[in-house]
């Protein structure tokens, strides 16, 4: 438990934090998995619009949603 008002103020909003990447993260994983088997370019269009995103809320690195683009544009380049 927080010794002061500071302290469970951060403790509040990093839970809120924390909920509101994992579900940024899960639907990323989700899209990316639907993806896997079927590669079109609207859906690869849509997932890198969502990275960008959580790139912009700082939800992941930039370097990670780099590499995460560049995988789905390789994929997208061999079909």
């Amino acid at each position: 438990m927080a010794n002061t008002k500071s302290a469970a103020k951060r403790a509040r909003q990093t839970s809120r934090r924390t909920l509101r990447n994992r579900s940024a993260i899960s639907r990323l994983r989700t899209m990316q998995r639907k993806i896997g088997a079927t590669v079109e370019a609207a859906q690869v269009r849509e997932l890198i619009s969502a990275i960008d995103k959580a790139v912009k809320g700082g939800t992941i690195h930039r370097n990670a949603a780099k590499r995460r683009k560049a995988r789905l544009h390789r994929l997208l380049a061999k079909k």
